[in-house]
């Protein structure tokens, strides 16, 4: 069985296409898979679905889509990276893995399931974005939804002082937190504590250990921790 000219553009033009809509949302979001990649990686589909079923004589499209998914497996933890104790990427890996679905849909001329497809996999992306982070933030807000003040301790040596301060700076404006202040104090054992306080819009304990996480893996910090400010301690 052969393509036409025609119905190969057609499928090939279904792919890209499909693979750059859902890559625009990507991109707008600043992701590290964006426009590009995800156009590629469905025009990649396609054009193996379509090599498999019309390039060969008695092609079998289904063992190249079997492969299509584990190749995708390679490419998606490529943009999977631990920060701290978050894993970030795996929403963008999961897209890569939904464009090459989109593209061996369109591969195998199946228009209707590619539109429907496409905008399965971008509303996911745009309508569930709000849902999931007002599921993920209720256990640890619930009831306590008010501006939050932290204090945030690293130990270090005297030495590294000013290298440690700008470190938690800059990890600092990483993040949601606002630094109201920073100071240094000698300890009894020589050491030297850089002591931040920290305001958040609400409370979110889970962005403050990612920060201690990374602040960790600095070589001349030697303990690092964190706790919340309670009223009292706040106007103190």
């Amino acid at each position: 069985m052969h393509i036409n000219t025609i119905e190969m553009i057609l499928r090939i033009g279904a792919g890209v296409g499909a693979g750059t809509l859902i890559g625009l949302e990507r991109q707008y979001r600043a992701r590290m898979a964006g426009l590009r990649t995800n156009a590629l990686v469905a025009l990649g589909a396609t054009l193996f679905v379509v090599l498999s079923a019309y390039g060969f004589a008695g092609g079998d499209p289904t063992r190249v889509a079997a492969q299509i998914v584990s190749g995708i497996g390679f490419l998606g933890g490529g943009v999977i990276l631990r920060d701290g104790l978050t894993v970030r990427g795996l929403n963008t890996a999961a897209t890569l893995w939904c464009s090459a679905a989109v593209g061996a849909l369109a591969g195998s001329g199946l228009y209707l399931a590619v539109l429907i497809g496409t905008a399965a996999v971008v509303s996911v992306n745009t309508a569930l974005r709000s849902v999931g982070h007002a599921v993920d933030r209720a256990p640890d807000t619930a009831g306590r939804e008010e501006p939050s003040t932290y204090e945030f301790v690293a130990v270090t040596t005297d030495d590294a002082e000013a290298h440690v301060r700008i470190s938690v700076v800059q990890t600092i404006t990483r993040t949601a937190f606002h630094l109201q202040s920073i100071a240094s104090e000698n300890t009894e054992d020589g050491r030297v504590e850089v002591r931040a306080t920290l305001a958040s819009d609400d409370r979110d304990d889970r962005a403050m250990e990612s920060a201690v996480s990374r602040l960790s893996l600095e070589p001349s910090i030697t303990r690092v921790s964190w706790n919340v400010l309670a009223p009292a301690e706040k106007d103190m």
